[in-house]
């Protein structure tokens, strides 16, 4: 007998494609914080966020048929999360995505001022935030999908359907910018 938590994501779908819809909660559980986090860089509100979650799954349980099995599920169901959010997005305003861990994404960047580091960490959160949001949107995504989800080059050319060629190009061009965008701020790389 199998143990579920050992099962890969990919063999959880195929029983739920196979009518065992109860494991379909095994894939909610696992994927849940990963796709409250990717959310909260497109949307501020935990409610909304919230929200387009059970948008995802719902949508996720109901194509599940579609995903082929030979793929990665995280690709897949994080192309559905990232068609939702940027939906959702198009929807409202646009706002500001929130940072967290500033280390992750840009480990060697220092203020200039000999202010105490969490006035100096405080200013560069708003600069990036500021930054961050002036990038064209294929360019932020890939950066947030990269040093923030932690995914790889082919999951990101799933998810965004765009060469793996690609993802490394805009991952360049991306960083690139947002350095040009911080030293027009004030902020130096260390």
């Amino acid at each position: 007998m199998e143990v579920m938590s050992e099962l890969t994501d990919e063999a959880i779908a195929i029983r739920v494609q196979h009518g065992d819809d109860q494991s379909f909660g095994i894939l909610m559980r696992r994927y849940e914080h990963k796709l409250t986090r990717f959310g909260s860089r497109f949307l501020s509100s935990h409610e909304d966020i919230q929200d387009m979650l059970q948008e995802i799954f719902v949508k996720a349980f109901v194509n599940l048929q579609s995903f082929d099995a030979n793929q990665k599920f995280s690709a897949w169901i994080y192309r559905i999360a990232h068609n939702q959010f940027v939906d959702q997005l198009k929807k409202k305003s646009r706002e500001k995505i929130s940072f967290f861990d500033l280390d992750a994404f840009f480990p060697h960047l220092v203020g200039t001022e000999t202010a105490d580091p969490e006035t100096n960490r405080e200013d560069l959160k708003g600069t990036l935030d500021q930054c961050l949001d002036k990038l064209d949107a294929k360019y932020r995504e890939p950066l947030i999908l990269y040093y923030f989800e932690e995914l790889d080059y082919q999951e990101i050319a799933e998810i965004l359907q765009i060469p793996i060629s690609k993802v490394g190009v805009r991952l360049q061009r991306g960083k690139s910018l947002m350095k040009k965008l911080i030293e027009q701020h004030g902020e130096t790389y260390g």
